[in-house]
């Protein structure tokens, strides 16, 4: 059974500002972004242990098909939830603050 997810309104600006750079790149690529980010979240919703701790309870999730963006999440009692879909050149305080 999956838990439900539940999206920090920063991670959703994060998200949303990566779909509109990819979308400027080529059409449909932000399109492909976002189906691919929607995998990882499904992933996460039905395996939320599968991936690392890497600080406190939070974990870490590949973006299958794009090496530099992660997803960052934590498991709680009845929902997951999403702090950061983050590309890693950023500076992790961004969303280490938010936890």
């Amino acid at each position: 059974m999956s838990l439900p997810v539940e999206i920090h309104a920063d991670a959703q600006a994060e998200f949303d500002e990566a779909v509109d750079w990819f979308q400027g790149l080529r059409s449909g690529s932000g399109v492909a972004f976002a189906r691919a980010v929607k995998q990882t979240l499904d992933r996460i919703a039905a395996q939320p242990r599968m991936h690392a701790v890497v600080s406190d309870d939070y974990r870490r999730a590949p973006v299958t098909g794009y090496p530099y963006y992660r997803v960052f999440y934590r498991e709680l009692a009845d929902r997951v939830r999403i702090v950061s879909v983050f590309h890693t050149s950023r500076d992790p305080s961004v969303w280490q603050g938010r936890v």
